[in-house]
């Protein structure tokens, strides 16, 4: 079989509704007979926030999520190769239209989920998420050794609170930083604060440690593990990434991702021992109830009947 037009084109919507950092879009497709290419765009460069490349890569796992959701809601069942021997350097990842398949509510829910998807950047609702439900969240990530561990919102909340607070300090000292950031982003309107703010400008309002603690203890917050620090692992911290935040939204909920402060190798260090972490922390995701109705229309999702 070849993609027909029609089907390329739902191709690229669903994978530009990914995630990236700062919204950079470090992918390719290439749709070729009954496969697709996933390659990283190692062009699209942030030295100074993504110096080894890690959060380009995760943003390449959240779009080879998306690429599989709607590939199998194009009724076609899928064979991916992370990183095809003989392939291309950038070569991420090959998915394979194999035969016709069912689709199931599961597929179907979250593809429906991916264009409802966005950063929410505001304090949630005062009634935090129960244990219960962030761990049903946590088994999204899939079976490759990856976890998402929850935060302990009673025992690792300071920890984490002088954690994040060195590491917004830092950044906001750090002028090549932000003078990288305000390329790449819109300077908001209002004065953010933590932790709600998902990028540390110098005017983000960095609170005393007593105070973050206490807001960090209203979140529901979960660190995506990987058993080691390669290509691979950040490729599928990026696809738990975006499973977990798509079952989220297929919830009624809302999220946003944290990866800034893990860039600094103290930081990172610190979680790992502070909160007895077993593997690689490579993101946080907050998640919660919005604290009000959103007020901007999100995308209308794509009708499966619309592809078929």
């Amino acid at each position: 079989m070849n993609w027909s037009t029609a089907e390329i084109g739902a191709l690229a919507r669903a994978v530009s509704h990914a995630p990236s950092v700062h919204d950079t879009r470090p992918w390719l497709i290439e749709p070729r007979g009954d496969v697709v290419n996933l390659y990283e765009r190692r062009e699209v460069s942030l030295p100074r926030h993504d110096p080894t490349g890690r959060d380009r890569v995760i943003s390449c796992g959240a779009a080879l999520v998306n690429l599989e959701l709607a590939v199998r809601a194009l009724g076609w069942g899928v064979e991916t190769t992370l990183f095809p021997q003989g392939g291309r350097a950038e070569l991420v990842a090959r998915v394979h239209a194999a035969g016709r398949a069912e689709l199931t509510e599961e597929i179907a829910t979250r593809y429906a989920a991916m264009f409802r998807r966005h950063s929410y950047r505001h304090p949630f609702r005062l009634r935090r998420l129960p244990v219960e439900r962030l761990r049903s969240l946590s088994r999204a990530v899939g079976e490759d050794g990856t976890q998402a561990r929850v935060i302990d919102h009673r025992t690792e909340s300071a920890d984490l609170a002088e954690l994040l607070g060195y590491a917004a300090r830092v950044l906001q000292d750090d002028a090549a930083y932000q003078r990288e950031l305000t390329a790449w982003t819109a300077e908001p309107a209002d004065r953010s604060s933590l932790p709600w703010a998902g990028l540390v400008r110098r005017n983000t309002r960095v609170p005393d440690e007593i105070t973050f603690t206490a807001r960090l203890a209203r979140e529901g917050l979960l660190a995506v593990l990987t058993p080691d620090d390669t290509r691979r692992d950040h490729l599928h911290a990026g696809a738990a990434m975006q499973r977990i935040w798509l079952d989220a939204v297929a919830g009624g909920l809302v999220a946003s991702v944290v990866t800034q402060p893990l860039h600094l190798p103290e930081v990172r260090a610190g979680l790992i021992e502070r909160l007895g972490l077993e593997g690689y922390p490579q993101l946080l995701i907050r998640a919660g109830h919005p604290a009000e109705s959103l007020s901007r229309p999100l995308p209308a999702p794509v009708s499966l009947e619309e592809l078929r």
